[in-house]
């Protein structure tokens, strides 16, 4: 077979090693494709190590503030985070990816993409379908999947020929960054009962090396989306990187989640994500404020489906279009400000306002100036109430006959 492939390129190990390989296996061509999403890497160098391997053309892309403004926001307007924890860093650029793949394979004429995903991990998903979608006539190539290789044979194989690779046997982690976290795995973390070691950490501060003094951070939201830090305001992708380093240096940000994986296992994986955790807190503060008890109830369904979905790769899917105009709507009125503190690996939310805010001192409190109607109560819980006291009188009475006697209570000491 040849022809030309394009693979995701990331200048790791995995699509190091697949460059030559796919040239190899099927006498073809690789162009390689390398989005910025700010994961704080030499694109140049990580290009021309490409082409040294043996790519015929090594594209670089810089999608930061594309990552930001259609994938990282509207994550974050839903509040997407899997099993409550994880920001879906790594998921969320998957289908940027994958489009920048089909498009250059368009552009080079191209019969087949390829990534650097092995056969027990979610990218794999993430990718085949996001291509499939987006142009069913592309076939996905997955060396990595394919071939099978240990980290160990690959590393072996590497070296055999002349392949340089960022990788050592002494720190042999998988590492996966942009904008919004940094993931990784094996190596020693695939013992979910060892603490990480300190060398995995690259954005975040350990707790005893953080400031003593806090750190207070004003964060400003427009319909959902932060807009200001401290009252100034910034691009999107400015905003993050700024948020990255203040959180970071004060060790916020560190998620240790045994998570369940799409194929069915469960893997340990450390997300580093000083600002996705931050803006996360923030966001969730400020629905509070402006959301309807049942609007607000509902959005945390929508969000959680929301994340299944990002982390399940369905990202072009009808569905995700159907929860995407809930969202759009549901955060219409998500305007205004939220105060956080960051301290030595925590991150609390002190203080919210907002020109949209349902909340009302008057109504809420318990000192002079109220103006709740107290007698109001009465009639309403009599009415909240109905169907269960009338259950109670029909059904449940009678069920007291049938309950075990319960065991008087124990006297106190000295009475006979």
């Amino acid at each position: 077979m040849s022809g030309t492939i394009v693979l995701a390129y990331s200048g790791g190990l995995d699509t190091s090693v697949a460059i030559r390989w796919l040239a190899e296996r099927h006498d073809a061509d690789v162009v390689t494709v390398t989005a910025d999403l700010g994961q704080g890497k030499d694109v140049a160098a990580i290009r021309e190590r490409a082409l040294r391997i043996g790519a015929r053309d090594a594209l670089v892309v810089d999608a930061r503030d594309m990552f930001v403004r259609y994938f990282v926001f509207p994550a974050l307007q839903a509040g997407a985070l899997y099993e409550g924890q994880y920001p879906l860093a790594t998921a969320l650029a998957r289908p940027l990816i994958a489009y920048l793949l089909v498009e250059a394979a368009h552009r080079h004429g191209a019969q087949a993409v390829a990534h650097g995903c092995t056969g027990k991990g979610n990218d794999q998903v993430r990718f085949d379908l996001a291509v499939q979608t987006l142009d069913p006539e592309l076939r996905v190539e997955a060396p990595m999947r394919q071939w099978s290789m240990t980290r160990d044979q690959e590393m072996a194989y590497a070296r055999e020929r002349g392949i340089e690779i960022p990788v050592t046997p002494a720190k042999p982690y998988s590492v996966d960054a942009n904008l919004w976290g940094r993931s990784i795995e094996a190596g020693v973390l695939e013992d979910p009962a060892l603490e990480p070691p300190e060398d995995v950490y690259e954005w975040t501060a350990a707790v005893e090396a953080a400031p003593a003094d806090a750190a207070t951070v004003r964060v400003g939201f427009a319909s959902g989306i932060p807009v200001s830090l401290d009252g100034e305001r910034l691009d999107g992708r400015s905003l993050i990187e700024r948020l990255n380093e203040l959180a970071g240096r004060h060790g916020v940000g560190r998620v240790d989640h045994v998570e369940n994986r799409l194929v069915g296992i469960k893997s340990r994986e450390i997300y580093e994500a000083p600002a996705a955790v931050v803006l996360h807190q923030a966001h969730a503060a400020l629905e509070t404020l402006t959301l309807t008890r049942d609007a607000f109830r509902f959005k945390q369904a929508v969000a959680a489906e929301y994340a299944e979905l990002i982390y399940n790769g369905k990202w072009f899917s009808a569905l995700h279009q159907d929860l995407m105009a809930f969202v759009q709507s549901n955060q219409r009125f998500v305007t205004g400000e939220v105060t956080l503190k960051l301290h030595r690996g925590t991150c609390r939310v002190v203080g919210r306002q907002s020109p949209f805010s349902l909340y009302s001192r008057a109504l809420a409190t318990y000192e002079t100036g109220d103006a709740f109607d107290h007698s109001a109560a009465v009639g309403f819980i009599r009415l909240y109430g109905l169907g269960t006291v009338q259950q109670a009188r029909v059904q449940t009475l009678p069920l007291r006959d049938q309950l075990p006697e319960l065991p008087p209570p124990p006297r106190p000491e000295g009475e006979g």
